[in-house]
């Protein structure tokens, strides 16, 4: 890919294995870098669309009177219904798929090789080494996402983007949360840095050590996003529905991106992932436009026919680096599209910090830890008056930022700082349009 943040293959400690609360239903395969499925999490069909966070929900929440006998039966004969069309749908596809004969399997090497090719051999068994086996009993796994904006012709080093994800397939939920790519960090023997240094230093192995220390997850699977090459996919898919929190005039772009809900093409899509002078919140609100870019695509590949999905894999591939395969995603797709899906979007709290002349990011610490417990929960990230629960609330590793390096005492700092409560949301306004 030649617009990803760079290729590094000095070899680093990969150290003991990392305790997880987690377990995935995608195991290593050691054989050829990636991930073999799990047949077990083959879709379900327990769920239809419905409305959730991001346009998505398990049909399996709604109620029904108790005393409706013949509403509920008409419901239970329609969800049969819909797990034998889902059922088939699969069955075609896996059909379609093995009985391809040499063809076929020429084909999914191919994309094969695209999505799991931005790697040298290196970097390759170094990144193996440093992803862990999830250890929960619920499906879920964490999922490092990383990215550079570079244009064309530039070469970066530090990766621009730093997001985790947790994944529940059985419960048709992701959380999706930013880190700041100034966040002060503790990178060991190169001293502190800012977390997207970790990239320049060791490529992948290191960019997914460093997140897991600083979230106290251990990370299962790793994908490196290219923005310039996703402004594409945006326009294969016929464009992608935004909620703009603020409008702004794009310099580098020369587009104006207008506030509020509208479909964005691939350029202005990457204008709105890449501003970060013309916004309120700086770099933190760019954060946010890419993870609005990202779950605008999400939905918009689960809006799509399922025999439409390998295609839009396939279109996929070219903005994407990820030890996942091509069937891993198509099957993971076609999960969320039978179950549905609830998308969560949240960022570190976080805050502006200058030490010694030196922008960074400092952490919240006791905010992050609350937040990372409400994540692997699989609750709202912002939802602060959520019951956490025992086994998370009691887990001093989730968000415990090991290897953070802005000061602990940090509540006088955050006063007079720019901070992650800064950056304008698009719901907050609509519901303050609405109450006045």
């Amino acid at each position: 890919m030649g617009n990803r943040p760079g290729r590094h293959s000095a070899p680093l400690p990969t150290g003991g294995r990392r305790r997880g609360a987690h377990s995935a239903n995608f195991t290593p395969d050691r054989r050829n870098a990636g991930f073999a499925l799990d047949r077990s999490a083959a879709p379900s069909g327990r769920g239809v669309y419905g409305a959730g966070t991001s346009g998505f929900t398990p049909a399996g929440r709604q109620s029904y009177a108790a005393s409706d006998s013949l509403a509920r039966a008409k419901q239970a004969r329609k969800k049969s219904r819909g797990k034998k069309i889902a059922l088939g749908v699969a069955i075609a596809l896996v059909v379609a798929l093995a009985g391809g004969g040499t063809a076929m399997a020429l084909y999914l090497n191919g994309i094969n090789q695209t999505i799991q090719g931005g790697m040298d051999e290196t970097e390759k068994m170094q990144l193996v080494e440093q992803l862990a086996p999830s250890k929960s009993e619920d499906g879920s796994y964490y999922v490092g996402i990383f990215g550079s904006d570079a244009r064309k012709g530039e070469t970066a080093s530090r990766s621009d983007v730093t997001m985790l994800a947790r994944i529940d397939p059985d419960d048709g939920v992701v959380d999706l949360v930013s880190v700041p790519r100034d966040t002060m960090i503790d990178m060991g023997e190169h001293g502190t840095q800012k977390i997207n240094a970790a990239y320049a230093f060791g490529g992948p192995s290191q960019a997914v050590k460093t997140l897991s220390a600083f979230a106290g997850v251990p990370i299962t699977h790793y994908v490196e996003v290219h923005f310039d090459e996703l402004k594409d996919v945006v326009n294969e898919l016929g464009g992608i529905q935004v909620n703009v929190p603020e409008g702004f005039y794009s310099d580098t772009s020369g587009l104006t991106i207008e506030k509020g809900e509208q479909t964005l093409d691939g350029d202005q899509a990457l204008a709105f992932a890449r501003e970060r002078h013309a916004v309120s919140g700086g770099d933190f609100s760019r954060a946010q436009a890419q993870r609005m870019i990202i779950e605008a695509i999400v939905e918009k590949i689960l809006a799509a026919s399922p025999t439409d999905i390998p295609g839009i894999v396939e279109s996929l591939a070219r903005c994407v680096t990820t030890d996942y395969s091509v069937t891993d995603l198509v099957n993971l797709a076609l999960t969320f599209k039978d179950k549905g899906l609830t998308m969560y979007s949240a960022a570190c709290p976080s805050y502006t910090l200058n030490q010694n002349g030196v922008s960074y990011v400092g952490t919240q610490y006791e905010e992050w830890q609350a937040m990372m417990r409400r994540v692997d929960a699989g609750l709202d990230p912002t939802d602060e008056k959520a019951e956490i629960p025992e086994p998370q609330a009691s887990d001093n590793e989730l968000g415990a930022a090991s290897n953070a390096a802005s000061p602990r005492d940090y509540k006088d700092l955050v006063a007079d700082a720019m901070t992650t409560d800064d950056v304008v949301s698009a719901k907050k306004d609509d519901k303050a349009d609405k109450d006045a």
